[in-house]
């Protein structure tokens, strides 16, 4: 079997502009959903997620393919997603309230619509008040679609850690989406 990153990545280090767009369609998507539920701004996620693939074609001719390229991006882009966290910190989250009118007002009368997008808020909300390193792990199981190995890769810690975290992130959500029920 062809490992088409491989290709691909050999095809860009030969300087391909077809395979550096189809190496980004490949990924991008992936890498800015991971992002947004790391960063919570649709915007900073964006540029976290442009950021992480400058760096990965800025670095692209010291690059040694020996695995998953979507593994490495996800770990720059959690990297990338703490520094940004960091630098942050002081900034505070729109309030829920202000987000359900928003919300309201752009599916007015669409009642499941409007449904999920709170529900959706909810969950973000739970997931912001989560640890970062609960955060996390959450992230990358759920809306990165990642293996409990593949986190346990990029985030350098063995898979038993990243299953108790799991759980840990999965109690504490519940305990939160419960309470926003009440």
């Amino acid at each position: 079997m062809v490992d088409t990153d491989f290709v691909l990545i050999r095809r860009m280090k030969q300087g391909s502009q077809e395979a550096f767009e189809m190496f980004v369609r490949k990924y991008y998507g992936d890498v800015l959903a991971y992002c947004g539920c790391r960063c919570f701004d649709r915007g900073q996620a964006e540029d976290v997620t442009q950021e992480v693939f400058v760096r990965f074609f800025l670095g692209l001719s010291r690059y040694d393919h020996r695995g998953k390229a979507k593994n490495y991006l996800f770990t720059v882009a959690g990297n990338l997603c703490r520094d940004e966290m960091r630098k942050r910190r002081d900034i505070q989250m729109e309030s829920v309230e202000e987000l359900e009118k928003a919300a309201k007002r752009q599916v007015a009368g669409e009642d499941d619509k409007y449904d999920a997008v709170v529900d959706s808020l909810v969950i973000r909300r739970a997931l912001s008040q989560l640890p970062d390193e609960l955060r996390e792990v959450m992230a990358l199981r759920y809306f990165a679609d990642m293996k409990v190995r593949e986190i346990a890769e990029i985030l350098h810690i063995k898979v038993p850690l990243v299953k108790y975290r799991l759980r840990k992130g999965r109690e504490k959500m519940k305990e939160m989406c419960c309470c926003e029920e009440t």
